[in-house]
């Protein structure tokens, strides 16, 4: 007999560069002809060739999140294009480094990904769920988990700044539905 899957509701929040701090950062439009600073993305693609294109999207206005990536060695830029309004779920970063683990203190697996490195189970009471709107994008750190992003609109068109190769040989991605017998709703 299976369990039914528990459907946990999720509110955005407003990120501001405090609360999404964790996770990576919100980049916003400054005047031209600044110096190179601390509200720039601080980028790490030293493991491989940039991609920058602009990825277009379809069929994210279902507004749930059933499964959840990182990337462990390379930091990720999205933005939308237009600057229209949009959703991203995210946890933690949880790289293991070094060797293989015990499970951690909260009983969270140890996992080895198929890329190599070792990492722990993302746990769904850390899920957050942030709204961003107007012209900004966000840089995530290396191994933060992120699922999205999500949109009302039927079609929308994002820029994505990662590794020619990331989603071949550094995409990790945990299921909720299958791991955890849960989804994630935007109650928004």
């Amino acid at each position: 007999m299976t369990t039914a899957v528990k459907r946990i509701k999720l509110k955005s929040e407003r990120p501001d560069s405090k609360s999404f701090q964790p996770y990576g950062q919100i980049v916003s439009p400054k005047e031209d002809g600044g110096v190179y600073g601390e509200d720039d993305a601080q980028l790490d693609l030293s493991h491989g060739i940039p991609r920058f294109y602009i990825m277009r999207l379809e069929g994210r206005s279902h507004l749930t999140i059933r499964n959840i990536a990182h990337h462990a060695v390379v930091t990720q830029c999205l933005g939308s294009v237009g600057a229209h309004s949009w959703y991203l779920g995210v946890a933690p970063a949880s790289v293991v480094e070094g060797e293989k683990v015990d499970d951690d203190s909260r009983g969270r697996k140890t996992v080895q990904s198929p890329s190599g490195h070792y990492y722990v189970q993302p746990s769904t009471d850390e899920i957050r769920l942030f709204r961003f709107e107007g012209p900004c994008f966000v840089k995530l750190h290396a191994g933060v988990w992120h699922a999205g992003p999500f949109f009302k609109e039927d079609v929308m068109d994002f820029y994505n700044l990662e590794l020619s190769n990331t989603n071949e040989v550094d995409n990790t991605i945990h299921d909720f539905e299958k791991e955890d017998n849960v989804i994630f709703e935007i109650d928004d």
